[in-house]
Parts: C-alpha cells; structure tokens; sequence
C-alpha cells in the first residue's frame, strides 16, 4: 500500500476533480474530445460517471481502512484497480471503434487501464493466501 496509496490519491481526486471540471463546463473547448457537443457523446461521456465514483470511493476508502489498520482495505483496494482498469479498457475500446486517436485522451486513458495491472497480482495473491 505503500506506493498504490499515491496512485490512489492521484487517480481518485483527479477523478472527482475532472467530474466537477466537467459538470462546470470548465474545460476549453479546444481540449474537448471531438464532437463534445453531441447529445449522445455527452451521454456517453456521463455513463462513465458512477465507474469513476466507484473507482474513487473505493479507492480513497481503502486508503482510510489501511490507516486504520482494518485488513478490509485489500478488498477495496482490488476493487478500486478492476473499476479502474475497466474504466480505462471502456475509453480505450470506444476511441478505437471512432477511430479517434488524440493522444490527450489516449494516454489518461491507457495509464487507467494498465498502471493496476502492476498491482493486482500481488493484492490478488494475498487475498488468496487469507482464504
């Protein structure tokens, strides 16, 4: 927990931080994904919503179980990694399918689908132990 603590942070508040960015329209358009304006990709972009609070919930609360040395954090933590990937993996794959390749977009993304990765081997590992 000692480094995925700072991944966590990292990922949870920017998470919160980009859904009150975004809720604000406080974005310039010209970091916009294309077609920002279409009601459907709005919706798309929305649909992400209660993945990411998951991811942050989850995440932040883990955190706060490890300091209180509640041995549940694993739990939260995997969780926090397997919605953070998915997150990831469901950008990734609708960038694909558009054939849009801004890497501005590609590279948050692709950083959430992969950096938990590096981690849940180890968490799986000694979930598996305990049982």
């Amino acid at each position: 927990m000692k480094t995925l603590r700072y991944f966590f942070l990292i990922v949870d508040i920017s998470f919160i931080a980009y859904w009150l960015i975004t809720a604000l329209h406080l974005i310039p358009a010209e970091y916009l994904y294309n077609d920002y304006t279409n009601p459907i990709l709005t919706n798309w972009n929305w649909s992400f919503f209660p993945l990411d609070m998951l991811v942050s919930g989850s995440g932040l609360y883990s955190i706060y179980l490890f300091r209180n040395s509640n041995p549940k954090w694993q739990v939260f933590a995997l969780m926090s990694l397997i919605f953070t990937s998915v997150s990831g993996l469901q950008a990734i794959s609708y960038w694909v399918l558009a054939h849009d390749f801004d890497m501005s977009w590609w590279i948050p993304n692709l950083f959430l689908l992969i950096y938990p990765l590096f981690f849940l081997p180890n968490l799986v590992k000694k979930l598996s132990n305990k049982n």
